[in-house]
């Protein structure tokens, strides 16, 4: 498999030039590249790579009688690109920049590529012809529809409102959201009926080879406005959209679905010219999803699949890049993104390009505190982006807190927006002030996203009948034959291992049922693969490996193991898209190792295992473990690059009777702590040194 590739600056230069030009000359303009559903993709290699030397080449130990086979490789998931970062200051971009495209946007020919009907009726509507295209999405393209027999109107009511002039929203059945049907979208509105903010969708059907909506036909995107508006929205504006928003938002969330890609271009004023062209509505509800389980009514249950990113890159959230199940936070982080661009012109991730711009832009969002983020903005938005930043998976938002804060930021000669209905809410709340601020506390006491990141031990510890373990830690490499050697002769073997600053850490105790055990140390490259295939031969199986910062590599090979297979791949990205193809062949996870920006992964056919999930995060992922943890896993193996952490979580199909497991972070490795926990009979279970926050 070969190698991702970032794009070369000069490439990426001259695209932006030609972007310009073409911009100048009216001519179409292709979007920013962003990453598929599955995550950045690889470019074809430039030449052929030797087998043997591909770091991306999965290793695989078959039963003894079987052959070795390397499987191709599947596709990276959110995960650091192999090339350097690029640099500090993004490029600039043009006067112009055309809207940030969702990541379902298809490149080929695009969603216009059939020419729409001449005439449509569906659904027993009246008859409309398609007059003029007023934008296109990532499925579907939309049209200005006229009525071919207008309805006489009153003075008081406007040809929309008369539905003599409508929105006409098509998607080819050919098209990806139309494989199994109709698009996703019809079932959304259909369940949701009437919603604030939310514009109605009069009819709906299918005419020759299109499914068709008739909808409110409205004004321009926010979007829009902020180009016209010299890429600048005043203060006073921002609030209202900040105030409407929370309050549609409130509207869609109370019927237990989150919006999933909340950003400027879908938001719309009213049409121009009549009494709704000041307020705001909220369309395009294609990524929606329910955050409420539709029988019982409780919160959807915590999940992470790195690989399934839904969204919009610029303004999704930290936790949708990441792939955890969408909740409410996710759509006020999003709101957060929208506000502070429309205020200041320009967000601090913008101007990534290429595969891996997914990656970048999350680890960028995760890095930018919400006081950076704010910096010469008033203290309002600085309060709600740092609240909704910190905030957990299950938090309800505090709706009238939220727009309360931007409520004195309006109270301008005349408001850019209506916000009658956010002030109602205001209102009300200010009724039981009191009681909601003592209540409801808006900043958790500890912040989950500082901006501030930090390396750190980890460790973790399982409750364990009283057994005897030792541990060393800042061993050179010459001196670890000393300390092995010393623990196999006292009955003890190697169960985790890691490394800081070029030094190993080992652990060794004696509740491993290991028979017998040999490691290597292998200089600069990541794991050895002809002695691992070697000593495969020879009945052992790797148990644990680490690697360090000068690309040595210590791994641990065992006999008395409950394996019957393994397999193992060094990628320059976390493997998810393998991981879960193994899972699928009956493989779990045994092992896990990080060197540098390279991670390691083994798998192993076992008996002890019943399932297993991964928690993967720019920092400790301390609420995803609890959720897991609550569902009944346990860790089993943990690795962590200058970057990023990742843990494996196991359900065992013999659990310890007390399944008590901690983890513990520490600056200097724990010697006192790993004493103390001894004394409560918790011992070691796995080991690793890489990216937490201070």
């Amino acid at each position: 498999m070969p190698e991702p590739r970032t794009r070369h600056p000069r490439a990426a230069k001259l695209q932006a030039e030609q972007r310009i030009a073409a911009q100048a000359q009216g001519r179409d303009v292709l979007p920013e590249e962003s990453p598929s559903p599955d995550g950045p993709g690889n470019l074809p290699p430039s030449n052929q790579r030797n087998p043997f030397t591909d770091p991306n080449k999965e290793n695989v130990k078959l039963n003894a009688q079987a052959k070795h086979v390397a499987p191709k490789a599947a596709k990276a998931p959110l995960a650091a690109p192999p090339a350097a970062a690029p640099a500090n200051v993004p490029p600039r971009q043009p006067a112009y920049a055309p809207p940030e495209p969702k990541v379902d946007e298809v490149a080929e020919d695009g969603p216009d590529k059939y020419p729409v009907p001449k005439r449509v009726a569906v659904g027993g509507s009246p008859a409309y012809i398609p007059n003029r295209k007023l934008g296109k999405g990532g499925f579907g393209q939309v049209w200005l529809g006229d009525r071919v027999v207008p309805k006489k109107c009153s003075k008081e009511t406007d040809a929309a409102t008369a539905l003599n002039k409508v929105a006409l929203k098509f998607e080819h059945r050919s098209s990806k959201g139309c494989a199994a049907g109709p698009p996703y979208e019809w079932s959304i509105y259909a369940q949701l009926g009437d919603v604030y903010g939310i514009p109605k969708v009069h009819y709906k059907g299918q005419q020759d080879d299109f499914y068709i909506m008739v909808m409110d036909l409205l004004g321009p995107s926010l979007w829009d406005v902020w180009n016209q508006q010299g890429q600048h929205l005043s203060e006073a504006y921002v609030a209202c959209v900040a105030m409407e928003a929370l309050t549609i938002l409130q509207a869609l969330h109370s019927r237990g679905y989150v919006h999933g890609d909340i950003k400027p271009e879908n938001f719309l004023l009213g049409p121009p010219d009549t009494n709704r062209s000041k307020r705001l509505y909220l369309v395009d509800l294609g990524l929606a999803m329910k955050y409420r389980d539709g029988r019982y009514g409780g919160h959807v249950k915590y999940d992470q699949r790195p690989d399934d990113f839904r969204g919009t890159v610029r303004y999704a959230s930290v936790h949708a890049h990441l792939g955890r199940t969408s909740s409410r936070r996710d759509d006020l982080e999003s709101l957060a993104y929208t506000l502070i661009f429309l205020l200041k012109g320009r967000l601090p991730w913008q101007g990534y390009q290429g595969a891996n711009k997914g990656y970048w832009v999350a680890r960028k969002k995760m890095a930018t505190s919400a006081e950076m983020l704010c910096r010469m903005t008033t203290g309002a938005f600085r309060e709600f982006t740092d609240s909704v930043m910190n905030a957990k998976f299950e938090d309800e938002p505090n709706y009238p807190k939220y727009i309360s804060m931007f409520e004195p930021l309006v109270n301008v000669p005349e408001r850019p927006l209506v916000v009658e209905n956010a002030m109602k809410l205001v209102v009300g709340s200010k009724r039981s002030r009191s009681e909601y601020e003592g209540e409801i506390e808006l900043q958790p006491t500890k912040k989950v996203r500082s901006g501030n990141g930090a390396r750190q031990w980890i460790t973790v510890y399982n409750k364990h009948a009283p057994m005897k373990q030792r541990y060393h830690y800042n061993v050179n490499t010459s001196r670890l034959l000393v300390h092995v050697q010393k623990g196999w002769e006292d009955g003890l073997y190697i169960s985790c291992v890691s490394s800081c600053q070029n030094l190993w850490a080992i652990v060794m105790d004696a509740g491993t049922d290991y028979t017998q055990q040999i490691y290597k140390v292998h200089y600069n490259s990541f794991l050895p693969k002809e002695w691992i295939m070697e000593k495969w031969e020879e009945g052992y199986y790797i148990t644990a490996v680490s690697g360090s910062d000068n690309s040595s590599s210590l791994v641990v090979m065992s006999k008395g193991t409950r394996f019957t297979q393994q397999s193992y791949k060094v990628a320059d990205s976390f493997p998810f898209e393998w991981i879960k193809k193994k899972w699928r062949e009956g493989f779990y996870v045994t092992a896990m190792a990080t060197c540098i920006n390279q991670w390691a992964v083994v798998m192993s056919k076992t008996t002890g295992i019943i399932d297993q999930v991964v928690e993967v995060d720019f920092q400790y992922p301390s609420e995803g473990i609890h959720k897991r943890w609550d569902a009944g896993y346990r860790i089993t193996c943990a690795a962590s690059t200058h970057d990023q952490s990742a843990f494996v979580l196991s359900n065992l199909r013999k659990p310890n009777l007390d399944e008590t497991q901690e983890t513990l972070r520490t600056s200097n490795f724990p010697t006192q702590h790993i004493k103390e926990k001894w004394d409560d009979n918790l011992f070691l279970a796995a080991i690793c040194y890489g990216k937490t926050v201070s």
